[in-house]
């Protein structure tokens, strides 16, 4: 299993509405290096959900429901899309400020390249996050 950290803005879509909706399709990415995240990515992997530029936070966590496929709201290009469910809000947020103060979290993707929107994290920094969130899985 691997683990992953995406991003959204959460007046965009929020994890409140992926708990709604219960399913998504995570689309829209057009970087290279997230594209080939998404690529990465299988079927039961876990991902950290970020609240960007509102809130600054993780918020919960969901699970890929489906591998990648060919974008469709790609007008050209090679893209991807996965599909991700929602397994649960954190019990706390953990909040950007601080998890750049928590010293086991520098390598994090987050802290080290802020603007990349689907980035992988390693099995301590995903269990650190969830204790920081008063999480268990």
């Amino acid at each position: 299993m691997q683990y992953w950290l995406v991003k959204s803005e959460p007046d965009v879509y929020g994890f409140d509405q992926l708990l709604k909706d219960g399913r998504t399709r995570w689309d829209g990415v057009r970087n290279y290096q997230a594209r080939n995240n998404l690529r990465a990515m299988k079927t039961g992997d876990l991902c950290l959900f970020y609240h960007s530029n509102i809130g600054l936070e993780v918020v919960g966590i969901a699970r890929v429901a489906r591998e990648h496929y060919p974008d469709p709201t790609a007008e050209k290009g090679d893209w991807s899309a996965v599909e991700l469910e929602p397994l649960k809000p954190l019990a706390r947020p953990v909040p950007l400020a601080e998890i750049k103060n928590n010293p086991a979290l520098q390598q994090l993707g987050l802290v080290r390249n802020g603007r990349l929107s689907v980035m992988p994290v390693s099995f301590d920094e995903f269990s650190a996050l969830l204790s920081l969130g008063s999480t268990e899985l």
